[in-house]
């Protein structure tokens, strides 16, 4: 136990050195490393700990503190100036989150059922009345119940929609994190928390990856006000993100879809439309799926939205002001569409404040076995409603007897999801035939000439470049696993299609 303070308002050195600890807690991505080590420097227990068990230790500890500081009467933030104050608030926020952590998962859960209708929270004004008590005056309390609800949100879409204990899907959680929260809690709860719609993001990935769901993660994860008089949040985060695949629309009626149409503004328009833009709320998102093949007028127009963020619906001269963060996906490699004039430069510096890269499956598979475990588990309790153990192992029992070792999942994970209806409607699941072949040889495309010693070390590094931008997509990291510079990379990889679109021809 922590010694007493020997007066009131003022923490020992003691209470200092671990409440700056908790403090850094709510900065510290909770999917990094960073964050482990702390839970377990919070709680004071070996290294050895699971985190899991740190977390709770963590918790249970500076639950204790703030018990016995409130016995003594010196839990009241009122009576602390300065750097005390500071760091006794984190405390106070601490538990406040950890406390009310299930009721904000009970509220997630029952609004993601409710769908665009906002559900009342009994718990929330209870919330704000004890951190008032606490010593927060209003303001302060209602943004720390928003902030703890964004939180919680994120960790919940991050955590349970895109598992996997391989590398790429631990950097692919930490990146959305970031792509949330920023790399620096302080940076965005001080500054950015409601200036976030000028940050873009690019999501980029084989078709099938869960680009829908890293998008997802993000959209639903912004900051959402919390309504005084009515006691809920102001918009449900399933109305708050919006989602359009472009490829489904012919060009003559996407700009219709992306910004709405008046009546009469074209044959077929029998009454006003609102597009996706325009649906879309202050503290929302859209995701604009398939950028990539949208055509070169559309991405002019779309440039325009996101540079001056108004727009005008067809047919119609007035402005509509757009407040809403944009995220875009393609399974094209965008270096190829860039190059090729298919997709502007202008355009993709606008949509690129970040770009994240969803690992294919296969990838996952070959850097942590487990992954297919996890995934099947999940994709399992997604299809029946809950987890079964039984099914599970079915499904995993059928992948290992019916696909050849190393099956590369050209679908990946929307391929994976498909195979477990078909085990369950035939247990029985063969795979991708037209591309079994293809993916499962030892010798990737072109690399014949090498098992006949035919190809020369200029050729060689060509041909593997090429072999990890199909893999990869980005010149980058090629550039990263090769030790070659970008310029190069990208003029071995366009020199080994150019032989094998020869080949073809």
């Amino acid at each position: 136990m922590l010694k007493r303070s020997t007066r009131v308002g003022e923490l020992t050195p003691e209470e200092r050195e671990l409440f700056t600890l908790v403090g850094r807690a709510p900065r510290v991505n909770p999917f990094g490393e960073e964050r482990i080590v702390l839970d377990r420097k919070i709680a004071g227990v070996p290294e050895s700990t699971s985190p899991s068990r740190a977390v709770e230790a963590a918790v249970k500890r500076v639950e204790t503190e703030a018990i016995r500081m409130e016995k003594e009467n010196r839990l009241d933030l009122r009576m602390y100036k300065g750097e005390d104050r500071k760091l006794l608030t984190g405390v106070v926020t601490f538990v406040f989150f950890y406390r009310y952590r299930k009721e904000f998962d009970r509220l997630i859960k029952a609004q993601a059922r409710a769908g665009e209708h906002q559900i009342r929270a009994s718990f929330l004004r209870e919330a704000i009345s004890g951190l008032e008590a606490a010593g927060l005056d209003r303001d302060e309390a209602i943004r720390t119940v928003e902030g703890c609800y964004q939180l919680r949100r994120a960790y919940h879409f991050i955590h349970y929609s895109l598992v996997g204990p391989s590398e790429s899907m631990v950097a692919l959680r930490y990146r959305l994190w970031n792509n949330v929260f920023t790399h620096d809690m302080e940076l965005y709860s001080g500054i950015l928390w409601n200036r976030m719609e000028d940050f873009s993001t690019l999501i980029l990935g084989e078709t099938g990856t869960g680009k829908g769901s890293a998008a997802a993660a993000i959209g639903r994860s912004g900051y959402t006000p919390y309504d005084r008089k009515r006691g809920c949040f102001k918009e449900s985060f399933t109305r708050s993100f919006l989602s359009i695949n472009l490829s489904r629309f012919p060009e003559a009626l996407i700009e219709s879809e992306l910004f709405g149409h008046r009546k009469g503004s074209f044959t077929g328009a029998i009454d006003d439309y609102q597009g996706v833009f325009s649906r879309c709320s202050p503290w929302g998102a859209i995701f604009l799926d398939e950028i990539g093949e949208v055509s070169i007028p559309v991405q002019i127009k779309l440039l325009q939205v996101l540079q001056e963020r108004v727009f005008s619906p067809v047919g119609s001269h007035n402005e509509v002001r757009f407040k809403g963060r944009v995220i875009a996906a393609t399974n094209k490699p965008v270096e190829q569409l860039r190059s090729e004039g298919r997709f502007r430069d202008d355009f993709y510096y606008r949509l690129c404040s970040d770009v994240i890269t969803v690992p294919p499956l296969r990838q996952r598979i070959e850097e942590d076995k487990r992954e297919l475990v996890d995934l099947v588990e999940l994709l399992v309790a997604r299809t029946v409603g809950k987890r079964s153990a039984n099914l599970t192992d079915m499904v995993l029992d059928v992948i290992e007897t019916d696909l050849p070792k190393g099956y590369p999942w050209p679908g990946n994970v929307r391929e994976l999801e498909q195979c477990i209806r078909r085990v369950f409607l035939n247990r029985s699941y063969h795979g991708d035939a037209s591309q079994t072949a293809r993916h499962t040889g030892q010798v990737p495309e072109g690399f014949g000439d090498l098992e006949r010693g035919e190809l020369s070390a200029h050729e060689l590094v060509t041909a593997y470049c090429h072999m990890l931008y199909q893999k990869y997509g980005k010149f980058e990291e090629v550039a990263r696993r090769t030790s070659l510079d970008r310029r190069t990379v990208k003029k071995y990889v366009v020199e080994w299609q150019d032989r094998l679109d020869g080949e073809e021809e």
